[in-house]
């Protein structure tokens, strides 16, 4: 499978930041290396260039006059807008995490290189890709089928199984990833998305509903990892 990123050329980046400088230097930096780049000084404007334009990523600042960087960032990851990347000059590590739970895709801190950002748009694009690619795929596991295309699990009869979004990305995760050991801090960067109850609420929690909703008794599908996190018991097939 492919996951490389487009061609530059066909890629349009929107860089969102107040400083007149930094703004300038992104654009000239990514638009030297073939991306065509917006730029927007605010919240505001980002939301006009994200209308007009099919914007692949975003750069946005966390620091902004009006709407700031991490509330225009969740607003964004709820409606399903390209990837985010932030940039911003707070870079102790809450921040850094904050802004990764809430939805953005990479958390650089300012001053930060031309090469460095561009290495994380290029990893940030791949990403997109890589999941986009996947999501024409179906597994099976116990009779269990989830279909990430029509985002359904299917129970043996054939009945449709609700999921919340964060409940859907845990599952994700554990199918991708079967019989692996997958930490708690693995599970959460993997379950942050739209839905606010993937890093709102504690991953144990939706292991708990994911347990019930998928009949479980005790680690029978997910066994506990005593100080490691979570393991998925099944094997799981390609359909």
């Amino acid at each position: 499978m492919n996951c490389a990123a487009p061609e530059p050329a066909d890629t349009m980046l929107l860089v969102v930041d107040d400083d007149h400088a930094i703004r300038t230097l992104l654009a000239q930096s990514l638009g030297m290396h073939g991306y065509r780049v917006e730029t927007a000084t605010n919240a505001q404007e980002m939301d006009v260039a994200l209308a007009r334009h099919p914007i692949a990523l975003i750069l946005l600042d966390v620091m902004m006059p009006g709407e700031d960087g991490l509330a225009a960032c969740r607003r964004l990851t709820r409606k399903g807008a390209p990837p985010v990347v932030m940039l911003s000059a707070l870079g102790d590590e809450p921040d850094r995490i904050l802004g990764l739970e809430i939805g953005a895709s990479h958390y650089l801190t300012k001053p930060c290189s031309p090469r460095e950002i561009l290495a994380t748009v290029r990893a940030a694009l791949r990403e997109r890709n890589g999941a986009a690619a996947e999501t024409g795929r179906s597994y099976g596991f116990l009779g269990w089928r989830v279909d990430f295309a029509a985002h359904e699990l299917l129970d043996g009869d054939g009945m449709l199984v609700d999921l919340t979004d964060g409940e859907f990305a845990v599952l994700r995760a554990f199918v991708e990833r079967p019989r692996r050991v997958l930490a708690r801090d693995a599970l959460l960067e993997a379950a942050r998305g739209p839905d606010t109850d993937a890093f709102d609420r504690a991953i144990d929690v939706q292991v708990s509903r994911l347990r019930r909703k998928l009949r479980s008794r005790g680690d029978e599908i997910i066994r506990t990892i005593r100080n490691e996190g979570y393991f998925f018991v099944p094997r799981v097939i390609r359909l």
